[in-house]
């Protein structure tokens, strides 16, 4: 009994420790972010809350100025929820389209065509990215949101997930489908995709904060300020702290950071549970 009891103390000392560990760095960036640059030149980061949280962040959002570039905070927070929510929509169409195909059809190089496009995986961006580059120059599609979406839509990693989901269907409701009169497009969207509300919404949410997070492809695609994301803005405003010889704008870069990481851990907060649902529905 004592054995359990003092696992038990353990296991939960160490996930607060944990939890301590990955939440400091965010506090302190928040709390710092509610100075002024005088003050933390002065006296370096802090642990409280300063008195100038609207002053600061009502600056980087609406002064495009306070972030280096010719946009403001409030528009790369625009631009990066359109990468985000068209990369994780186009990757959740793309990904359920290839997977039913693979499942559904029966032809011999299914599976073949599957393991080729699971290969993928092996291939970062950064191997593949000069190619795309120039198909999307020849397209004509640099510094669009199309050319900044389109080329990354495909997944293999979506692939994979509902391949196995579509897989654990009972093959009784294709049969009772059949017997209904329903053909292949009816079948998807009447019976797959509400099974696969879950499964969507746990690929959904990994792809949307992969795509929020995207740096180099934005910023190999786009040369014009107009579609910089947040995360582009923020490397700017750190790489320009020390120049001009003035007082380094660290509320400001923090007050950024801080903006860029609250729309993806709301989704993540939000659909959580549909998030662990869904990628424990692979397993059974």
């Amino acid at each position: 009994m004592y054995q359990s009891k003092w696992r038990s103390i353990t296991n939960h000392l160490i996930l607060i420790l944990g939890s301590l560990f990955m939440i400091a760095p965010v506090w302190i960036a928040l709390v710092s972010s509610t100075h002024t640059r005088e003050f933390l030149f002065q006296n370096g980061l802090q642990f409280w809350f300063g008195g100038h949280f609207l002053e600061n962040y009502g600056a980087i959002l609406f002064d495009s100025s306070a972030t280096k570039g010719r946009v403001t905070a409030l528009e790369m927070l625009f631009n990066s929820m359109v990468l985000g929510l068209g990369f994780a929509i186009g990757k959740v169409i793309i990904s359920m389209m290839a997977a039913y195909a693979i499942v559904y059809f029966r032809f011999k190089l299914a599976v073949p065509l599957f393991w080729m496009i699971f290969a993928t995986l092996l291939l970062p961006l950064e191997v593949r990215i000069v190619p795309s580059y120039e198909v999307v120059a020849k397209l004509g599609l640099l510094n669009t949101y199309t050319g900044l979406i389109l080329p990354l839509i495909a997944s293999a990693t979506g692939t994979f997930f509902f391949r196995q989901f579509f897989r654990s269907v009972p093959d009784e409701l294709l049969e009772a489908a059949r017997l209904d009169g329903a053909g292949p497009l009816r079948f998807f969207i009447d019976i797959l995709v509400p099974l696969s509300v879950t499964m969507i919404a746990a690929i959904f949410i990994i792809m949307f904060v992969v795509g929020w997070n995207q740096y180099l492809w934005p910023l190999l695609m786009t040369t014009d300020d107009q579609l910089y994301t947040i995360v582009i803005g923020i490397k700017q405003v750190y790489n320009s702290l020390y120049e001009g010889g003035q007082i380094p704008q660290f509320p400001k870069a923090f007050a950024l950071t801080i903006m860029a990481t609250i729309p993806p851990v709301l989704v993540v907060v939000i659909f959580q549970r549909m998030f662990v649902k869904g990628l424990v529905e692979t397993e059974k």
